[in-house]
């Protein structure tokens, strides 16, 4: 399981770069970053050195920030890695509820998935083949 920094936030000019600054200025590094919008309101979806510690400093500064568990699968970065993830999930009736990928040097990429599913998913994944991305992997944790 990774956790994921989620900031739901106003779609006005400015309010991502006063995000990240809040994050930035707490220290913390962002490794990757979604964005998700509508006209009025937007959420940004973040993986970064310490989800928890960047929640708590978001707050403080009158944020509306929550730490979201997340899965990691790592796939081969190719044309149809990412189908095949998709398609065994959606056989399984596991709803993906929103997704963003990062690729890495090695050749692979980490599909983050917000899942309906249980606990017992990244056990299920496993089993099938598909390689679990730790935190770690993706960035680096103190």
């Amino acid at each position: 399981m990774i956790l994921q920094l989620s900031v739901f936030m106003q779609n006005e000019r400015g309010r991502m770069a006063d995000a990240c600054r809040t994050i930035a200025d707490a220290g913390i590094d962002i490794h990757a970053l979604f964005v998700a919008d509508t006209e009025q309101f937007g959420v940004l979806r973040a993986l970064c050195d310490t989800p928890a510690t960047a929640a708590e400093r978001m707050q403080q500064a009158g944020w509306r920030a929550t730490v979201t568990p997340v899965i990691g699968v790592r796939v081969d970065d190719v044309p149809g890695g990412l189908a095949a993830l998709l398609t065994f999930l959606d056989e399984r009736d596991v709803n993906v509820e929103y997704g963003y990928c990062v690729s890495l040097e090695d050749g692979s990429a980490v599909n983050i998935l917000k899942t309906d599913g249980d606990k017992a998913l990244e056990a299920v994944l496993a089993e099938a083949g598909f390689a679990i991305a730790r935190p770690e992997e993706i960035y680096d944790i103190d």
